[in-house]
This record gives structure tokens, C-alpha cells and sequence, in this order.
């Protein structure tokens, strides 16, 4: 597993996703300025999203209420078993609570709109917002919950 590093300097706003759907309240970025939000990108058919990425934003959920988790179901491949209806029934089962967006797919690219804009390479990816809407850590793969969990208090921490 990988460690975080501190977080990075970054002087624009981080992209609002664009979203095709939502599972469970709609949250656009701009809603959430003012919190840090932590991002979660999964496919449902990733084995390291059901396995790491998934259960540790539902962690985090549960335990910090104070950071906002949005899933982002970015879907780049398996387009034809992965679509809205299949992912409503994965969110019930796998009993997840937070908001779950779908990344809008653009013409024929294969890589979802929001999944190009932030330039990432697979999932699980976790990008963290600080509370000025400003992009500051963005990783694919696992993290370590005491290393994302320092990586959060510090950016809770900021004025």
C-alpha cells in the first residue's frame, strides 16, 4: 500500500465533475466549498475498489462526518455490464452511503469526461478537495487509512 504525501500547493479549483447520473443526493463541488471532500473513483467490476478503495471511503464516511465522501462510478471499460441499473444494485448491496455520481461519457472515447479532466490513470483513484474547492492530493491505488487519515486532519486544519 502506498503512503500519501503531504499535500500538494494548488492554486486552481479543482474540476466540477460531469455527471451523467446520480445515486442518492445530488452533490456538485461548488456545494461543498468550505469542506474537504474526498472523491472516490471505482469501477463496480475493480477488484481493488471492492476491496480497498470502496470500504475506506464507507469508513471514512461513518467516522468523519466533518469530510464530505462523494463516489465517482468511472466507467473505462466493461461499458456494456456496468451501466446505471447494475450499479444501483452494487450501491444496495454493498451498502454504500454516500453520493455515488456518474462520470457522462462523451461521444465514442471510451474515458469517461471527468475521469480525462483530472487525467486519471484507473481505479481505485482517491482525490481530496480542501475547502476552498482547490484540487490537493490525487492517488491511484491503495492508501493507508492512518496516512489518508493525517492527510485529511491537516487539510481540516487550514483556515
Amino acid at each position: 500500500m502506498a503512503d500519501p504525501v503531504a499535500p500538494t500547493e494548488s492554486v486552481e479549483l479543482a474540476p466540477e465533475l460531469e455527471v451523467a447520473e446520480w445515486i442518492g443526493e445530488p452533490t456538485p463541488l461548488a456545494s461543498l466549498r468550505g469542506r474537504v471532500v474526498l472523491i472516490e473513483t471505482f469501477q463496480m467490476l475493480c477488484p481493488g475498489c471492492v476491496r480497498y478503495g470502496l470500504p475506506q471511503a464507507q469508513k471514512l464516511h461513518r467516522l468523519f462526518p466533518q469530510t464530505a465522501v462523494i463516489g465517482l462510478h468511472t466507467v473505462f471499460e466493461h461499458h456494456e455490464v456496468t451501466g446505471p441499473d447494475a450499479l444501483r444494485v452494487f450501491v444496495s448491496e454493498f451498502d454504500i452511503r454516500f453520493p455515488v455520481a456518474i462520470d457522462r461519457h462523451d461521444g465514442d472515447d471510451p474515458m469517461p469526461v471527468t475521469m480525462r479532466r483530472y487525467g486519471l490513470q484507473g481505479t481505485p483513484s482517491t482525490l481530496v478537495i480542501d475547502k476552498t474547492g482547490r484540487l490537493r492530493f490525487g492517488h491511484l491505488g491503495a492508501i493507508d487509512d492512518l496516512a489518508l487519515g493525517i492527510l485529511l486532519g491537516q487539510l481540516h486544519a487550514e483556515s
